[in-house]
């Protein structure tokens, strides 16, 4: 069974738009690149993959366009070959190597997890607050961001029940920001 790992940018305040953080940088990018490439497969809601969509798909010219450095080009690259699954009710179709995923989410997210692999990653705010609330993340990782944002959408705002996580992992980049892998613990009565 392949783990479900939900991560986020998130800033110190629990804000996570993706524009409140620090910009990218390098660090960060190949940080982000080699979880990307952990992952056999990535796990989108429709505004999620619309928003990726739009900034990592490879153009139809086959060439990264100008805007890009150099060092994004490996994330680019990982994230627009990777398989995704696009989580909406109301998208009639999806390309970028996608499939649409449909009707009950438990269930549909179960099969994912139960093919063979390394692990499946999510990313955004509502598809995974739904998926926490159905005890279906078996990894949570939070790239802290060193700023106080003050507004906007927060951390899994809205979960119906208090989750305990347990640290399994940590690392520090030179920007301050700070990547926090947990794994919810499992209370047995």
């Amino acid at each position: 069974m392949r783990p479900l790992r939900y991560s986020i940018n998130v800033t110190l305040d629990g804000c996570c738009h993706h524009e409140a953080g620090l910009p990218p940088d390098e660090e960060s990018m190949r940080y982000w690149t080699a979880e990307m490439e952990r992952a056999d497969a990535l796990l989108f809601g429709r505004v999620t993959y619309k928003m990726m969509e739009s900034a990592w798909r490879k153009p139809a010219t086959g060439t990264w366009p100008d805007w890009m450095d150099e060092w994004q080009i490996p994330f680019a690259e990982t994230i627009d070959r990777a398989k995704k699954y696009v989580v909406s009710s109301t998208l009639s179709g999806v390309d970028w190597n996608a499939d649409l995923v449909r009707g009950d989410l438990e269930q549909a997210v179960q099969r994912l997890k139960q093919e063979s692999g390394e692990g499946l990653w999510v990313g955004g705010v509502t598809l995974p607050l739904a998926l926490a609330d159905l005890g279906l993340i078996d990894e949570y990782e939070f790239l802290v961001q060193p700023v106080l944002a003050g507004h906007g959408p927060t951390l899994l705002a809205g979960l119906r029940e208090r989750i305990q996580l347990e640290l399994v992992d940590r690392h520090e980049f030179r920007s301050g920001a700070v990547a926090q892998r947990y794994r919810p613990t499992r209370v047995t009565a």
